[in-house]
């Protein structure tokens, strides 16, 4: 299937991939069409960003819901949508579901602090979903059709970092925040600088030369673009 999917708000990539940019910290999420099943890459900032994802993904698909939902990292504007999606196959970097319930408070703190309102904070906090299943190493999962690789190649941005390899023409690599566009890499305290360049080696030798490579924000980038902004945190982190 592969509709207009401009017509609906999103951008497409390849052939049953695209993604939207949403609004407010300009994160991105990804979605990826099989014949049997839809896998979202992060699912926003709150319930209520997260509904309009859902609402526009069934609209995008006939009426078909996500299935499954890979989480690239942590952090709030990229996971705090995620309740939205009932009975959803939820994947994420192993240590992440352990990770969430221990840190919900403090994800919530930071979703206030940058600017979602505290009852919004609050509602995807207490609603917060840990993945189901933890990836460690790679995870090849069948979409009907089609298969995609989730990839746990941090840490780095943060210390549970997973990627998405849509293989087709071009091959898409969804990147999370290990790779930015729209502004300079954000290390957090949760960022472990020192593995961050490694992670970016990994994120090339999965996806290639040819690949199109997508950023946690910001437009979409080539693999000299990944290369680059490697070796601009290698420099930055002092590290080789």
């Amino acid at each position: 299937m592969d509709v207009s999917w401009e017509d609906f708000g999103w951008e497409r990539l390849a052939l049953g991939v695209g993604r939207r940019r949403l609004p407010g910290w300009d994160a991105t999420v990804g979605l990826v069409v099989g014949a049997e099943a839809a896998l979202l890459y992060d699912t926003g900032s709150t319930l209520r960003e997260g509904a309009q994802v859902r609402a526009q993904v069934q609209a995008l698909l006939g009426g078909r819901r996500v299935t499954h939902i890979a989480l690239s990292h942590p952090h709030f504007d990229h996971v705090l949508g995620t309740s939205a999606f009932a009975g959803a196959e939820v994947y994420g970097a192993v240590g992440l579901d352990t990770l969430l319930h221990r840190e919900r408070d403090a994800i919530r703190a930071d979703a206030v602090r940058h600017g979602v309102a505290p009852d919004e904070a609050a509602e995807a906090a207490d609603l917060l979903v840990a993945p189901h299943h933890p990836v460690c190493g790679e995870w090849t999962l069948e979409l009907g059709g089609r298969q995609v690789l989730l990839a746990n190649v941090g840490p780095g941005h943060s210390g549970h970092d997973l990627a998405l390899l849509v293989p087709g023409e071009p091959e898409v690599v969804f990147c999370g925040d290990l790779v930015e566009e729209s502004g300079e890499p954000q290390a957090g305290p949760d960022a472990i600088t020192s593995r961050w360049p490694a992670a970016l080696d990994r994120l090339l030798d999965l996806g290639g030369e040819d690949a199109l490579y997508v950023p946690g924000h910001g437009a979409a980038v080539d693999a000299a673009f990944v290369r680059a902004q490697r070796n601009e945190l290698a420099a930055r982190f002092g590290v080789m």
